[in-house]
C-alpha cells in the first residue's frame, strides 16, 4: 500500500514571508496542525506546527505589558523565522510502512509527500496511517472478526488452517504469523462470518489452540 492512496492531495502550504497570525488562522480555518513551507517554485523548505506556533505566543503567565510588547513581535515575525528546517519527507510510492517507521522515529504527527524535485504535493498525517492500516488488516469490514491460534509447531500449520476454512466455506481475508520467539508464535486470521462460534468449535475438534477473549 503506497503513501498516494491516502495522502491529503494539494495540501495547504505557506511562503516564508507569511505572518505568523495569518499562519494562526489558517491552522485554525481549516483544522489541521502542519504547515508545510515553500519557496516560489512550490519547493519545501521548513515546516510549521500548532505547537510552534503556541510557542511564539505569549503564555497566559506573562504579564500584561511583556504581552503587549510579545504580540507587537509576534506581528512582525514571518514562519521563516521559528520554522523547522530539517524535515522528513515521504514520496508518492513509499509503503506506509515506511512512513511508521518515520512516525516512531521522530515522534511527528504529519510528513510532506514530495516529488523529486521536492515540491510539495501531497501531506501524509497519522490519521491517514490508521485509515490505511485498518484497510490492510480489514478493520471493522462487515462480518469479519480475527481470530487467533497459537502455532503448535506442526508442519505445514499455515497450509492447513487454509485448507480448512476453505472446506466449510468460511471467507479467509487475512492471514498473519507473529512470532516475537521462534518458539512462541501466534497466527492470526481476519474470517467473514457471522457465527463466531462455529469457527471457534471447529479449529478446536482440529486441535487448534484458539485464542479466545
Amino acid at each position: 500500500m503506497f503513501i498516494y492512496e491516502y495522502m491529503t492531495s494539494d495540501p495547504i502550504t505557506v511562503p516564508s514571508s507569511t505572518l505568523l497570525p495569518e499562519a494562526r488562522q489558517i491552522l485554525n480555518e481549516y483544522g489541521i496542525r502542519h504547515l508545510p513551507v515553500i519557496d516560489s517554485r512550490s519547493r519545501l523548505i521548513g515546516m510549521v506546527t500548532d505547537r510552534d506556533l503556541r510557542s511564539a505566543y505569549p503564555s497566559s503567565v506573562t504579564s500584561k505589558s511583556d504581552a503587549v510588547l510579545a504580540f507587537e513581535q509576534v506581528g512582525k515575525t514571518t514562519v521563516e523565522e521559528i520554522m523547522t528546517t530539517t524535515c522528513a519527507t515521504l514520496d508518492p510510492h513509499s509503503s506506509i510502512d515506511d512512513a511508521l517507521i518515520l512516525f516512531d522515529r521522530y515522534k511527528i504527527g504529519g510528513i510532506p509527500v514530495v516529488s523529486e524535485e521536492d515540491v510539495v504535493i501531497g501531506f501524509f498525517s497519522l490519521l491517514d496511517l490508521t485509515a490505511a492500516y485498518r484497510k490492510l488488516f480489514g478493520v471493522a469490514e462487515e462480518g469479519s472478526i480475527l481470530i487467533g491460534v497459537e502455532d503448535d509447531g506442526r508442519d505445514y500449520i499455515l497450509s492447513e488452517l487454509t485448507a480448512l476454512l476453505d472446506r466449510n466455506n468460511i471467507p479467509l481475508t487475512r492471514l498473519i504469523r507473529l512470532a516475537e520467539k521462534e518458539d512462541d508464535a501466534r497466527i492470526f486470521m481476519r474470517v467473514t462470518t457471522q457465527r463466531p462460534a462455529e469457527v471457534y468449535k471447529l479449529l478446536k475438534v482440529k486441535k487448534f489452540h484458539v485464542m479466545e477473549p
